[in-house]
């Protein structure tokens, strides 16, 4: 079912992984990223955010990250 409401989606996905190293932003094993999803919004991005870095919390090299794919899709977008 298609979302029907006026506002304005800004697309935003929410991955990590395992990092290198702590001192860049380079993955260990490519095909182990976790994809969380796309959402709508940042606030719905941050919330999913928030529950998967809480859950790695204890693995100093697992980074979660929001991409701001509304900026990608449309560059004028802020």
């Amino acid at each position: 079912m298609a979302d029907t409401s006026d506002k304005k989606q800004l697309l935003h996905l929410v991955f990590g992984g395992e990092l290198s190293s702590l001192e860049g932003v380079q993955f260990k094993d490519l095909a182990a990223l976790d994809i969380v999803g796309i959402y709508p919004d940042y606030a719905s991005a941050l919330i999913a955010w928030r529950s998967k870095a809480q859950l790695t919390v204890d693995n100093a090299q697992m980074r979660y990250f929001i991409v701001h794919m509304h900026r990608l899709l449309d560059p004028e977008t802020k």
